[in-house]
């Protein structure tokens, strides 16, 4: 009887120590006063990522968090990402979040109407602009979608989006272009087909619709003049497509001089539409684009409140343009 109580004080004493010296102190929890952000690289060794954790601070027992890699068989279970501490945390807080693989996420909000140049800002902790522009003028990449244009110009859906940094730039365009194609159905095509337009077409008129509809409501309208202009073989004369071609280098100030230089951007210039989308269209501006409203009107100046006159006539145009812009300013 002697001999098991020895055997079981022993035991409980052998606990004790292992407890003390192996479990308690990557347990004890200690406050990290800022934020730290550490990232892990595909195929990186275990034993480099808690070196590199200890020596950023965040952990304090290496060897004892080496030990429990390798006895639970967890050595190859570090998932590379970026990760994020801060507050209270223990070493074992930092190494089950490691191999949880619960990585930074990135929230990336796409406005309607954004370019590829205010995109590529946007995007640029996940995917930098040299790798961005080279994707979206990539013939390979565009035609795995099966559209007919030398950019993704228009494509890149608006919408918010969720990324960790470890994302390729193939994947973060890839949902982007994937999200359009959710927009983009059955229906649309059709209709697409009734007007004598093709996918592409829709999407840059849908894209100068987005640019001049600063009120939702007014998207059908101003849809109509275009459509209207285009059948009657006028110019667009739309201020957007020429400060798009002056890109990235337009200054803010466009000019009448802008408006006189002809590139394949330039509707004061060129009749038909641009070669491209000028941005990434929202759903209202692409249905506004299908479903124009039925209206004769040719023209619309802005009331310098978000809003336009439309008019049918080049008279009652230019009285309005008089009032509102030379007038108003």
């Amino acid at each position: 009887m002697k001999r098991l109580i020895f055997i079981l004080m022993a035991f409980i004493l052998v606990f004790l120590t292992l407890f003390l010296f192996l479990v308690y102190p990557v347990y004890q929890k200690r406050y990290i006063s800022e934020r730290i952000l550490v990232e892990i690289k595909r195929g990186i060794p275990s034993l480099r990522v808690l070196y590199e954790l200890e020596k950023q601070k965040l952990i304090k027992h290496r060897s004892i968090l080496s030990f429990f890699l390798k006895i639970s068989g967890k050595s190859k279970g570090l998932r590379a990402g970026e990760y994020e501490f801060e507050g209270k945390i223990s070493d074992m807080d930092v190494l089950r979040k490691i191999l949880n693989g619960q990585v930074k996420k990135y929230t990336i909000t796409i406005p309607e109407g954004s370019n590829i140049y205010q995109i590529a800002k946007i995007v640029s902790k996940i995917c930098p602009p040299e790798s961005f522009f080279s994707l979206i003028r990539s013939q390979e990449f565009i035609r795995k979608y099966g559209i007919n244009l030398p950019v993704l110009e228009g494509f890149l859906f608006p919408d918010t989006y969720i990324f960790e940094k470890m994302e390729t730039c193939e994947n973060v365009l890839d949902t982007m272009v994937k999200r359009f194609f959710k927009e983009w159905n059955s229906e649309f095509e059709k209709r697409a087909r009734e007007l004598g337009m093709n996918m592409e077409e829709v999407i840059i008129l849908a894209s100068i619709i987005e640019k001049e509809a600063k009120v939702k409501e007014e998207a059908p309208l101003i849809s109509a003049v275009f459509h209207n202009r285009l059948k009657k073989n006028m110019f667009l004369q739309a201020d957007p497509t020429v400060i798009y071609g002056l890109l990235p280098d337009f200054d803010g100030n466009l000019k009448k001089e802008h408006l006189k230089s002809d590139n394949p951007y330039n509707t004061y210039k060129r009749k038909g539409l641009p070669p491209t989308p000028i941005c990434s269209p929202g759903k209202n501006a692409i249905y506004s684009a299908l479903y124009p409203a039925p209206v004769s009107y040719l023209y619309f100046v802005s009331k310098n409140d978000g809003t336009h006159v439309f008019t049918t006539n080049l008279k009652e145009h230019n009285y309005y343009v008089e009032l509102y812009q030379k007038r108003g300013k």
